[in-house]
């Protein structure tokens, strides 16, 4: 599965650098780092993006009971490297049913995780409301990490934000009653640090929420 780059903001379709420009182009977006296709789940797709990114790629780990490891993608290129990271999980929900979560790591201004969020980026902070306490946490590469709720998102997910090693986090749960997932300790590991344990990872179908979010 092979497709063609796009905007990390709305997907559109993306001009490679050429002669009036040195950096991809969107009509709509200007500068972009170009999301690269898809790359169905598999040990090597992670290990092609651990690679190639600049920012953490983060996944549960170990996953929660039941879970897989369904899909990831990266914007950047091989000049720029990685820049924002989007890692995709699904199994049982906490409330029966299946669940889907998609962990985004990114720099500031890329915008991807706000897509998968389903608001204008192309940052969390306009959303969240920090002057209060945050609404959960997670324990990311070893750190406590405050996640806050992300308001006027489309009402069939659930979306955090916060920050960790200095980049933006996400996190975006369907459907939107699986963001319990978020309110029991999870433990994220960034798999830049994780080793040899990456060949460990079980891997499910490609999720559809990569591709629509």
């Amino acid at each position: 599965m092979r497709g063609e780059p796009s905007c990390p903001k709305c997907g559109g379709r993306v001009r490679a650098p050429g002669l009036f420009a040195d950096s991809w182009q969107c009509d709509v977006h200007g500068t972009v780092y170009p999301l690269q296709p898809v790359i169905p789940p598999s040990v090597e797709a992670l290990s092609v993006v651990v690679h190639r990114t600049r920012v953490p790629v983060w996944m549960p780990w170990p996953l929660p009971v039941g879970w897989l490891f369904t899909g990831v993608a990266y914007a950047g290129d091989d000049r720029s490297g990685g820049r924002a990271t989007v890692v995709a999980c699904s199994g049982p929900g906490p409330l029966g049913g299946v669940g889907e979560l998609i962990i985004v790591a990114e720099e500031l201004g890329v915008g991807l995780g706000a897509r998968y969020a389903g608001i204008d980026g192309p940052d969390p902070g306009p959303y969240l409301d920090v002057e209060k306490p945050a609404q959960t946490k997670v324990l990311a590469a070893g750190r406590p990490t405050p996640l806050w709720l992300v308001s006027k998102t489309p009402d069939d997910r659930a979306v955090f934000a916060g920050e960790a090693l200095g980049m933006w986090l996400w996190a975006v749960v369907w459907p939107q009653q699986s963001g319990l997932l978020l309110y029991d300790e999870l433990v994220l590991t960034d798999l830049r640090d994780a080793g040899a344990e990456i060949e460990l990872v079980p891997c499910g179908a490609l999720s559809p929420r990569l591709l629509k979010p």
